[in-house]
Order: C-alpha cells, then sequence, then structure tokens
C-alpha cells in the first residue's frame, strides 16, 4: 500500500508544526506581564487528558485493567502538560526577578 503525498503532507504537519506551534505559542503567553494566559495550554492539555481517560475507562472490563490504562494513559498524555509547565516556569521566572528588585529598591528608599 503506498502513502500519497497528501498523506505525508498531513502527517508532517500534525507531528512537526503543530507541537513547534504550541511551544512558540506558550512561550508568547508565559511572556506576558499576566500569569493566567501562560496556564491557559497545560490546563487545556490536562483537561483533555482527563476526559481521555474517562471516555476510556467506560470501554475497559476488569479493575486492574482500569488502574493500569488510567495511569499509564495520565502518564503519557500529561508529558506535553509537563513540558508546557516547565517553559511557564523558565519564562516566568524574568518577571520574579523583576518584582525582587523593586522590593529591594522600595527597601533601598
Amino acid at each position: 500500500m503506498a502513502i500519497s503525498a497528501a498523506s505525508v503532507t498531513i502527517l508532517l504537519v500534525f507531528f512537526l508544526v503543530l507541537p513547534i506551534g504550541a511551544i512558540v505559542l506558550q512561550i508568547f503567553l508565559s511572556r506576558m506581564e499576566s500569569r493566567v494566559p501562560g496556564l491557559i495550554l497545560p490546563g487545556l492539555n490536562l483537561v483533555v487528558s482527563v476526559l481521555t481517560v474517562l471516555l476510556m475507562v467506560a470501554y475497559i472490563g476488569s479493575l486492574m485493567e482500569i488502574i493500569a490504562t488510567v495511569l499509564s494513559t495520565l502518564l503519557l498524555l500529561n508529558i506535553s502538560t509537563i513540558i508546557l509547565l516547565l517553559i511557564y516556569y523558565v519564562c516566568r521566572r524574568k518577571y520574579r526577578r523583576q518584582s525582587q528588585m523593586d522590593k529591594m529598591r522600595i527597601q533601598d528608599l
């Protein structure tokens, strides 16, 4: 079975461009003055992973299968959440330093 050029292009966009775009968007949102925009993408990713797990549990039989599936699915789906949160904390470090410097300047006055 031959893979068409359109299929390869769609897969390339899905597996390369989307994650890179999400990382760039996360950096942009994390560098905003307010804290909230930087937490949008990790929050959405967490909600999607929990919903995925809840939908999967409905189709699994025994208790051990449910536990194993829930743990493995949550672990795998939240790798990107952890990466997005790391980007958030690295980008927010600048604002934490700036607020500490402002506090020092106020105390010096």
